[in-house]
């Protein structure tokens, strides 16, 4: 296990709207861009092999303007297509915020950041005491008939509490800051709170109608 300190201090920044990486999760990416192509071969060469995803934040002024806070993760899988494309995977370290923009001669952004303040994210795990599974699977069941949607639901059973609620977290289609809010959240409950909260107001298409799980 590593801590805050093994991180550094300064880190490569990719920000991409709607693309959520949480801790302990995994996000495989396409990565094509020039400028994000040298990121990636610029990390592989680093020992932390970080990447620190981020969203825009569309609230601020300035067509650059980020989130204050991001996810780091580390690229644990790397290939190349022949028309020299990367396809990477980014297993969730840690949260962090940003500090400033470092300058410098990269194509791509930088950003001086601060680990502090995610302690839970180096533990092994999180845990939701509070979690009613079945209530929220019947819920998750009528999100997904509305959509019409499809899944491995034997799977989904099946999966820890950590491992569900993150995954949907970073797979289903939320406004890019309602996945701001997933990332952001304290604590795993919190988060199960707040997808409770978004699909009940997505089946009741902004009306009322739905009783929330809590």
């Amino acid at each position: 296990m590593i801590s805050a300190a093994d991180l550094p201090d300064t880190i490569s920044i990719f920000p991409l709207p709607g693309a959520l990486l949480l801790p302990r999760s995994r996000l495989p990416l396409h990565i094509f861009e020039p400028r994000y192509l040298q990121m990636v071969e610029d990390a592989l060469k680093t020992p932390h092999r970080l990447i620190g995803m981020v969203q825009p934040n569309p609230g601020l002024s300035g067509a650059d303007a980020l989130h204050s806070i991001g996810c780091a993760g580390r690229i644990t899988q790397f290939s190349e297509t022949e028309d020299g494309r990367y396809l990477i995977t980014l297993a969730g370290i840690s949260r962090y915020r940003i500090k400033q923009e470092v300058d410098g001669f990269a194509p791509y952004r930088r950003c001086e950041v601060d680990w502090s303040g995610f302690d839970q994210d180096f533990a092994r795990s999180d845990s939701d005491k509070a979690f009613d599974r079945p209530a929220f699977l019947d819920l998750l069941g009528r999100y997904f008939a509305s959509r019409q949607l499809s899944t491995d639901w034997d799977t989904l059973k099946e999966a820890d509490d950590e491992l569900l609620i993150n995954s949907l977290s970073m797979i289903l289609d939320f406004d890019p800051e309602d996945k701001q809010a997933l990332l952001e959240a304290p604590s795993l409950t919190t988060r199960r709170e707040t997808i409770v909260t978004l699909i009940e107001y997505a089946l009741r298409g902004g009306g009322e109608g739905e009783e929330i799980i809590q």
